[in-house]
């Protein structure tokens, strides 16, 4: 595989990137700096060309805080479950008013106020492609909890992922969001296994790809600037904003089908930073089209 590596803080004047494949002869390193410290935070990104390996990254192998981009590994091994027998997308799971928190994002909880019963694959499509935290603790829970998620994420060689807190546990306290964390090239990682189908069966992995597609949340990230109708199978992340000004996190990780049926994986992370929400989502959709203009 070849690896560009564009290192080192945003801040720094220069930023040391290698260009031998067509696509980052196009890519202005220039370019990436400016869009990176618009934002005035940490921010990092990864990109891979699917068939043929080449990868750039900008501090790729920080930690950030996922957010709900956790989701997605989590689906992962809720699928695995499903794989393994353990469990079944048509599975019908008991929801109680109880296991619906007032103080969260949550469209099950909007449309099924006092409970409901669902089968576990619209829970996943609630969890995945709307975001629904409720939802993510239902299935962490019927998992074996975040211990086991995050171990199962690692048995797939995917080292550079921390999941420690549910979304019910990470809501109490800000520094908790910092627990589940990842770098932009783990993700990176999973992402490429998800489009290789490596870790679970066809049918399995075609669910998670399709509610992947199916993603509302986030439209201005890596879809913003994409031609309408772009293919992008997707899983974003956001923090709320502090007292101070602060938001933890605006995230986005997922796999864009070019013109030419080709494919790119980008993970980005904009972290700790006071710019508001229109400047954070910009940096996502530009770093997003800069590689779509260069790869396609």
């Amino acid at each position: 595989m070849r690896n560009r590596i564009l290192s080192g803080s945003i801040i720094l004047p220069f930023l040391l990137l290698t260009l031998h494949s067509n696509a980052q002869k196009k890519a202005d390193r220039k370019k990436i700096h400016e869009i990176a410290k618009t934002v005035k935070g940490h921010v990092g990104m990864a990109m891979m060309l699917l068939e043929d390996g080449d990868t750039i990254t900008l501090n790729g192998n920080d930690r950030f805080p996922m957010q709900s981009v956790y989701k997605l590994p989590l689906a992962i091994a809720v699928l695995n479950q499903v794989d393994k027998g353990k469990c079944s997308l048509d599975q019908v799971i008991h929801i109680r008013k109880q296991d619906l928190l007032p103080e969260t994002w949550s469209p099950i909880r909007e449309k099924f106020s006092e409970g409901t019963d669902m089968k576990l694959r619209d829970i996943l499509a609630y969890t995945v492609s709307q975001s629904d935290n409720n939802g993510c603790d239902i299935l962490f829970r019927l998992a074996g909890g975040t211990a086991y998620v995050e171990n199962y994420i690692h048995s797939l060689g995917v080292d550079s992922i921390a999941i420690r807190a549910t979304e019910e546990e990470a809501s109490k306290a800000w520094k908790i969001q910092y627990t589940n964390w990842a770098s932009p090239l783990a993700m990176l990682q999973l992402l490429k296994g998800v489009h290789t189908g490596r870790y679970l069966s066809k049918p399995s992995n075609d669910f998670l790809l399709k509610i992947m597609q199916e993603t509302t949340t986030g439209p201005g990230r890596i879809r913003g600037l994409l031609p309408k109708g772009a293919v992008v199978a997707h899983k974003t992340g956001t923090s709320e904003t502090n007292a101070n000004g602060l938001t933890a996190a605006t995230n986005d990780v997922g796999i864009v089908t070019l013109p030419n049926g080709k494919h790119y994986a980008i993970a980005v992370f904009v972290s700790d930073t006071k710019a508001d929400a229109t400047a954070r989502e910009a940096v996502i959709a530009k770093l997003t089209r800069l590689f779509w203009n260069a790869a396609k």
